[in-house]
Formats: structure tokens, C-alpha cells, sequence
């Protein structure tokens, strides 16, 4: 992936999350701290400032350099993970491996950094199948997308704070997994999916 890609696509990424910022927190509210769109605001904004004054190597760098900013920036489970997910894309980046099988590191990362796997409504229910749409050649979308957000609703969670609630927890949209479909649409914006 061309470095320029990997800025586009976090560009792309921080103009969704600034626009949803509001309703990230409204899907936060009943099942977590209701603050998740103002931490990845606040996180992506100094990503971007990062990336504006710092001259980046290549697309690993991008990566990692920005997974940094949003661990030292999100509060809460989502900094940490998102870094996870950042340093893992970035170590396949590295080591030349093609986007599906860079972004399937950065879900290894996220698995073994919140010991959580699919069906737990975590960002890990867009992550997983949204790799298996492009390692399997499956045309993905837009709409595609936001089926794999709109699924964790019916999801119990059984990680993060939204465990706590039990069967409560059904029948809402899990926020890090709407900020991740945010992530992946930018992807597909930005021509990230198309370039090994």
C-alpha cells in the first residue's frame, strides 16, 4: 500500500468520525459510557495533526504512528484496541503482505489484546467479516458494511462494559462497531482495498 493510501483512508476516517461523533455517544449511552464519538473525535484529531506535521516513511509508519496517538488519546477499551488493530495492520504492512492479510493482523491484535472473538459484540463482529469479504474476492460495500454493523444489535455482549447488562445489551448497535464500519467505508474510499 502507497503511503499516500494509508493518509487518504485516516483522513477519510477522521472526516466520519468527527461527522458521527454525536450519535457514537447516543449508541454509547445505554450500554457503555456514553462518551465513545467524543474519544475517537478527540484521538483521530490528533492523529490527524500528527500526520500533517510529522513526514511519514511509508504506509507502516502511518499506521503506527497514528495507532500511538489513539492509545495515548481514546479513553477507555477502544484507545488500546484501536492501537492494537493499528500496530497489527502496520507490522503486515511492513512485512508486505497484501490489505486483507495486513488488516487480518490488526484482528489478531484486537482478539488477543481484549481475549474476545466474533459473536461478542465488539468491533471484532465487523472486522472478521469484513477481511472475509476481501480475502474471498466478495464484492464489499457501503450496505455491506453496515449489515455487519447493524448485526451486533442482536448480539448479547459478554466483553467490555456492555457485559454488565446482560440481555440488556440486546437491541443496540454496538458503538465500536459502528466506528469500525466507519473505518472500512473510508477504506473503501480512499482505494485502500484495492492496493496490496
Amino acid at each position: 500500500m502507497e503511503k499516500n493510501v494509508a493518509i487518504s483512508w485516516l483522513i477519510n476516517f477522521n472526516e466520519k468520525i468527527q461527522a458521527n461523533s454525536a450519535y457514537l455517544n447516543t449508541l454509547d449511552t445505554p450500554i457503555g459510557d456514553g462518551d465513545h464519538g467524543a474519544n475517537m473525535a478527540r484521538g483521530m484529531t490528533a492523529v490527524i495533526e500528527t500526520l500533517a506535521s510529522k513526514e511519514m516513511l511509508d504506509a507502516s509508519e502511518v499506521f503506527k504512528v497514528s495507532g500511538m496517538q489513539l492509545l495515548t488519546k481514546v479513553g477507555g477499551a477502544s484507545g488500546p484496541l484501536y492501537w492494537s488493530a493499528f500496530t497489527g495492520i502496520a507490522k503486515g504492512l511492513s512485512a508486505g503482505q497484501s490489505i486483507d492479510n495486513a488488516l487480518d493482523s490488526g484482528l489478531n491484535d484486537i482478539k488477543k489484546r481484549g481475549n474476545s472473538d466474533i459473536g461478542e459484540k465488539t468491533l471484532i463482529d465487523v472486522w472478521a467479516p469484513v477481511i472475509k469479504s476481501l480475502s474471498t474476492g466478495e464484492r464489499l460495500t457501503d450496505q455491506t458494511i453496515d449489515t455487519f454493523v447493524d448485526a451486533t444489535k442482536d448480539l448479547k455482549a459478554s466483553k467490555g462494559r456492555a457485559s454488565y447488562l446482560g440481555d440488556r445489551s440486546i437491541g443496540h448497535i454496538d458503538p465500536g462497531a459502528y466506528s469500525s464500519g466507519l473505518f472500512f467505508k473510508a477504506m473503501l474510499e480512499s482505494g485502500g482495498a484495492e492496493i496490496d
